[in-house]
């Protein structure tokens, strides 16, 4: 062998295997194909095209029995303070206004750090639990006992746009599936006449990231969240063109549907071919369906009010939440509400004024999430609805800047929250430490929320996989990641 040769190379200088596959314009590959044949491999690879269109969106049957079957994600866009809403840190008040000194990394693309900052915002031990929320939220507070609080929880970024990406798809890159499409993926859709997975932002603009967010990935297209508004028409476009009647559309659908269908037959492995078809039928159902159920006048006045929907602070999440109830009395799988939208103040980004910034967000949410809560209650969905909430990550104890009650990002230590379906209300899991920087007790990386998440709706983290690009891809990745079992009810 040439000395300049490395062992895996042959006098060609390719590989072992490219010198097998190349030789005789590839012919020796066809061992290879057999081989994979005979173990399945293509079998694997093709694994969601098996059932057909209608088994990507028919109802399945979870890993093991669980309570939870359908899920709602309050995603509080741009990063709450956890020291100032359900974390509290007697230890700030005594060294409010003292310089930091530690060690971790604190403040994001160079910011000015200032001091340590108490909350301004006073706790309280509330309901049988004990549990301390602070008063930004009065209403969620009545249910305190519900709540299971995760107070160590850590993501890998500090930017938002990773930090959203990875609350969402469990990597700090784009092109991943949502949790709210592996879900889907997972257990398929209740309704026929809705999507399984709905997705509301906030008026002032969608999370940075936008649809990766929700976007199903490298799964079938099927899956991927449908953006609904909160006011107006659910969706665009929902109406015929003038001139169209009811019986001409569906004459047309048919005959696209007869084209569509002959065009894949010979694209059988194309699931986003497939998924336009459903589409095409799914819009024509929802037409009626979608529509109902964004119609709030069947709503009494008094729940209006219950949901803040006469106050201009709260109407708008207040309608996301009254419209999330009738979507979950509905079937609808999985729905995502966004608060805060566009940049800094406009969402949770509490960068000037961290005081000013939360008693606006949570005085626009409070009242609306604790409504929507206890209506599942009253109307029997509680123990089949898992509630989450939280941002991307948490803020620092320290202002930013000196003299300015603003705080940074925290990715180091925040707090995520569950409630609902299967979940051991009432209790505070894992602890930051004694200033709200780091973790002190218990640490909970998004994989694991993630992990616990599909837990609670009857789904096996590492069970809930999808063949791509060589590997078994898992929302909770290739490493490690562990159920919250203390969660658990």
């Amino acid at each position: 062998m040439n000395r300049f040769m490395s062992p895996n190379q042959t006098p060609c200088r390719n590989s072992r295997r490219e010198f097998l596959w190349e030789t005789g314009a590839g012919f020796t590959g066809l061992a290879m194909l057999d081989l994979l044949s005979r173990d399945g491999f293509f079998d694997k690879l093709r694994a969601e095209d098996k059932e057909g269109l209608s088994g990507l969106l028919a109802p399945k049957k979870p890993h093991f029995e669980a309570k939870a079957s359908r899920c709602v994600f309050f995603f509080m866009n741009g990063g709450p303070s956890q020291i100032d809403t359900f974390d509290p840190k007697p230890v700030l008040d005594k060294h409010h206004g003292e310089e930091y000194n530690g060690e971790l990394e604190v403040g994001s693309n160079g910011r000015a750090i200032g001091y340590l900052m108490k909350s301004p915002f006073k706790f309280q031990k509330r309901g049988e639990s004990g549990l301390e929320i602070s008063d930004l939220y009065p209403h969620l507070s009545t249910h305190a006992d519900d709540l299971c609080l995760f107070r160590s929880c850590y993501t890998d970024t500090a930017a938002h746009a990773s930090g959203c990406i990875q609350m969402n798809t469990g990597k700090v890159g784009i092109g991943s599936p949502s949790i709210g499409s592996w879900v889907n993926y997972g257990l398929g859709t209740i309704s026929q006449d809705l999507p399984g997975y709905v997705v509301m932002t906030d008026p002032r603009g969608g999370p940075i990231g936008s649809a990766s967010n929700w976007s199903s990935g490298y799964i079938p297209a099927a899956y991927q969240g449908t953006m609904f508004r909160s006011s107006g028409t659910p969706l665009l476009n929902m109406e015929n063109p003038k001139g169209v009647t009811d019986r001409g559309q569906r004459k047309s659908l048919d005959l696209l549907g007869a084209l569509n269908q002959q065009h894949r037959r010979t694209r059988k492995f194309e699931s986003e071919l497939e998924a336009r078809i459903e589409s095409y039928e799914l819009a024509y159902r929802m037409q009626v369906a979608a529509k109902d159920v964004v119609d709030l006048s069947q709503e009494s006045a008094k729940t209006h009010e219950r949901y803040g929907l006469n106050d201009k602070i709260t109407a708008d999440f207040g309608r996301k939440c009254l419209i999330t109830k009738r979507l979950l009395e509905s079937g609808v799988r999985f729905i995502q509400l966004y608060s805060g939208g566009g940049h800094i103040e406009d969402t949770w980004d509490g960068h000037t004024d961290c005081i000013t910034n939360h008693k606006l967000h949570a005085g626009e949410t409070d009242k609306p999430m604790a409504a929507l809560m206890q209506d599942m209650k009253d109307i029997g969905l509680w123990d089949e609805t898992l509630f989450v909430w939280g941002g991307e990550f948490g803020r620092t104890p320290t202002s930013e800047g000196i003299g300015k009650p603003g705080r940074d990002h925290n990715w180091h230590a925040f707090t995520m929250w569950l409630a609902g379906g299967g979940v051991k209300g009432g209790q505070a899991i894992g602890a930051s430490d004694d200033l709200g920087f780091g973790i002190a007790d218990r640490p909970v990386h998004v994989s694991d929320f993630h992990a616990t998440i599909l837990h609670l709706m009857g789904l096996d983290h590492n069970l809930l996989s999808f063949y791509y690009q060589g590997l078994d891809q898992r929302l909770t990745g290739p490493d490690e990641a562990h159920v919250v079992e203390e969660a658990l009810a």
